[in-house]
């Protein structure tokens, strides 16, 4: 009281957690100037007396959470107040501006009370009487009559209202949350709030169906209502809707010009969609597991979504036959739709398509799709295939093993992968290499019913860098080496009907000039024809022999200079030996290999990375290579000598090999940047100390062993 005594100026008084008297209001006359004041927390008065409130500049009050009987509040000027969560039993008002009121959770105040309250001030706005129980609708009927000018109206957790003859016409914000008696039948007095902008029914648990034609529309929630089923809505300017957890609800009609995006996630009954939404981009239909085929005609050309973008259909599990034709459409996700057989989509500017878990689909049109790429991989039951896409570089029917019957239109594309299409024959592969010119990629692994006249196709694919023929049948080749001139990539793993001579093209006659990787890995290629490959090919940068049964030795001290220039047709010049451009070489598991010899003599300037692992029978590796930075030899349990002549080695793996310590010293006392070494589980070098190590290579960063430093 003193301090407020002196503060004649003072604009704002906020206070809480404390007793004010009578005194106290009466003191709050004096402060001319006070426009604000906030009183939280708070028993105003001794809790049985009235508490006067008079001030006639006073704009803004709240008594929030305050212990008092009856208030009486008398302030020409004032426009909010707010006694939200205030337990008074009365109420007297005499406030002719007040524009925003909030009686919210005042649980003793009287249905008779509120009205009272309300009634007093003519200019009312805004009201919001949330939680009050006791609320008529009589006294709203009342509001109504007496507040022309109310706009917005807050009643939710009003369990007695219904609206029944209630009239608010220039009502913009409705909300209606967890009101037990709001009900069908109470559409008929929302409807004629026609100025209405925002309505809200979340948990109106006896509420069955909403049909309304509200011009001003903005804003509509409908969440947990339980019995809710049916949704007809005309309102051109609706731009937000938010329906979720509606079990019942299995009829939609919704007609808006504003409206952008449509969320109507998990409402598993819904069966009925009718949307006219001529500015709609996006929509989200996932879980909605009851949505039929006729779902595909309300977002075609033709179903009232013109300017739609995006449509996810996610686990919508009653979809089987999947037909769009839009010229708007750009991203469809059908994601975990199981049951779907046949899709059909005509939409030249879809650029995104998700088909995860489609694994029934068994037909399949993209005429015309604007798609980049397209994933086909995860249909195993796919037969029918037909794609006319004038933009897609990459396509992967990787394990489409039904798939017969592909017409496969794509100008741009670059990259096809058909690995494991055992049914994909050779008119199939004719007709799509020539509508498909630019392949530079083709994974044909696993095609068995590739043959001859495929392959001779090929020639038709003047890019083609890149061919993998694994796992085929394969006995001839020859129309590889005609047809497929600038190949760079030829994998041929576990070809096993492909025979010695079936190579020779390539070391003899001087095929594949631009080849670099040889991939030809679990083949029956014998001894002489893998030293002649290694020998004369000698632009191959890349070479994988892993798993070559019959390949014994690695042995090119024995193939001189002379014999490297005496392959045929390989125009090379006769006054020095060729030099080898070879930098990976990989035979892992070849259990046949006893030597691996690579003295200075065989050229090998630029072989960086040797894999031997798991090479059982290895017993001796001399190499001399001075680039080579990686050499495994993990697993090559016969390995007893070992002979490195390598400067620029930094990674050396000897796990579970036989060598001891004085041959693995030997061995990297030529290594001078060595800087990993494993020797884990190698049982004759137990006793080398880690210094020891290091002081012979002062470079060693990481040793991994098996044992502790002596």
């Amino acid at each position: 009281m003193k301090a407020v005594s002196s503060l004649r100026n003072l604009e704002t008084l906020t206070l809480g957690r404390g007793q004010l008297g009578d005194t106290f209001f009466h003191a709050l006359a004096d402060c001319n100037m006070l426009r604000t004041l906030n009183v939280t927390d708070a028993t105003l008065g001794n809790g049985i007396q009235e508490i006067p409130i008079n001030h006639d500049r006073l704009r803004h009050l709240q008594l929030i959470k305050c212990r008092v009987m009856r208030i009486s509040v008398r302030c020409p000027q004032l426009e909010t107040m707010s006694l939200k969560r205030s337990n008074m039993a009365q109420a007297q008002l005499n406030c002719p501006l007040l524009h925003e009121l909030d009686i919210g959770s005042c649980h003793k105040l009287s249905d008779a009370a509120i009205r009272a309250a309300a009634l007093s001030c003519p200019l009312l706005e805004s009201l919001d009487m949330t939680n009050c129980s006791c609320v008529s609708d009589e006294t709203l009927r009342e509001i109504s009559g007496a507040c022309a000018n109310l706009r917005i109206l807050n009643a939710s957790y009003c369990p007695s209202i219904s609206l029944e003859s209630v009239r608010l016409p220039m009502l913009t914000v409705l909300k209606l949350d967890n009101c037990d008696g709001i009900t069908s039948a109470s559409m008929a007095a929302i409807a004629y709030s026609n100025m209405l902008e925002v309505l809200e029914l979340d948990n109106c648990s006896l509420l069955t169906s909403v049909s309304l034609d509200l011009p001003r529309l903005q804003h509509l929630r409908l969440v947990h209502c339980r019995k809710f089923a049916d949704l007809n809505l005309r309102t051109l300017m609706l731009s937000s809707i938010m329906v979720s957890n509606c079990p019942a609800l299995h009829r939609i009609n919704l007609t808006s010009n504003s409206l952008q995006k449509l969320a109507l996630q998990k409402q598993e009954s819904l069966t009925t969609l009718s949307l006219q939404c001529q500015s709609l981009q996006e929509v989200d239909l996932t879980d909605c597991e009851s949505l039929t085929d006729s779902i595909c005609e309300v977002f075609s050309d033709e179903g009232g979504c013109p300017m739609l973008k995006s449509l996810i259909l996610d686990n919508c599990e009653s979809l089987k036959a999947a037909r769009f034709c839009s010229t708007s459409l750009m991203s469809l996700s059908l994601g975990g739709c199981r049951a779907v057989t046949t899709l059909e989509l005509t939409c030249p500017y879809l650029q995104q398509v998700c088909l995860d878990g489609c694994d029934h689909l068994e037909r399949a049109s993209f005429c015309p799709v604007g798609l980049r790429s397209l994933n086909l991989g995860i249909c195993p039951k796919l037969g029918m295939l037909v794609i006319e896409a004038p933009n897609m570089v990459s396509l992967e029917l990787k394990g489409c093993g039904v798939l017969s019957d592909a017409s496969i239109n794509c100008p741009l594309l670059t990259s096809l992968d058909a690995s494991f299409c055992s049914q994909l024959k050779d008119e199939c592969l004719s007709a799509t290499a020539a509508s498909c010119p630019l392949i530079e990629t083709l994974i044909l692994m696993s095609c068995p019913s590739i043959g001859y006249d495929g392959l001779r196709s090929l020639c038709s694919l003047d890019h083609l860098s890149t061919l993998d023929l694994s796992y085929t049948f394969l006995m001839d080749l020859l129309p590889v080496f005609e047809s497929c001139l600038q190949l760079k990539v030829l994998r041929l793993q576990a070809c096993k009907y492909l025979t010695d001579s079936s190579l020779e093209p390539l070391y003899k006659q001087g095929a594949l000039r631009s080849l670099e990787e040889l991939d030809l890995s679990y083949g029956s290629i014998c001894q002489s024809a893998i030293e002649e490959l290694l020998a004369c090919c000698t632009n191959l940068i890349h070479v994988n022999l892993n798993g070559c049964a019959n390949m014994h030795d690695l042995d090119w001290a024995t193939v001189g200079p002379s014999d490297m220039i005496q392959c045929e047709n390989l125009l090379r010049p006769t006054d020095e030996s060729p030099e080898r451009l070879l930098q990976i070489l990989n035979c892992v598991g070849c259990p046949n290999i006893r030597k691996v010899l690579i003295p200075p003599s065989a050229r090998c300037f630029h072989l960086s990375s040797l894999n031997l692992s798991l090479s059982v029978n290895l017993k001796e590796v001399d190499i001399s290579c001075l680039n080579l930075c990686f050499l495994n030899l993990s697993n090559c349990s016969s390995l007893e000598i070992l002979k490195l002549d390598c400067p620029k080695l930094t990674s050396l793996f000897l796990p579970s090999c036989n060598i001891d310590g004085h041959t693995l010293e030997a061995a990297i006392s030529q290594c001078s940047t060595l800087e990993t070494l494993d020797i884990r589980f190698c049982p004759k070098i137990i006793s080398v100390s880690m210094g020891r190590l290091r002081t012979l290579c002062h470079s060693l960063k990481r040793i991994f062993s098996s044992f502790q430093p002596v």
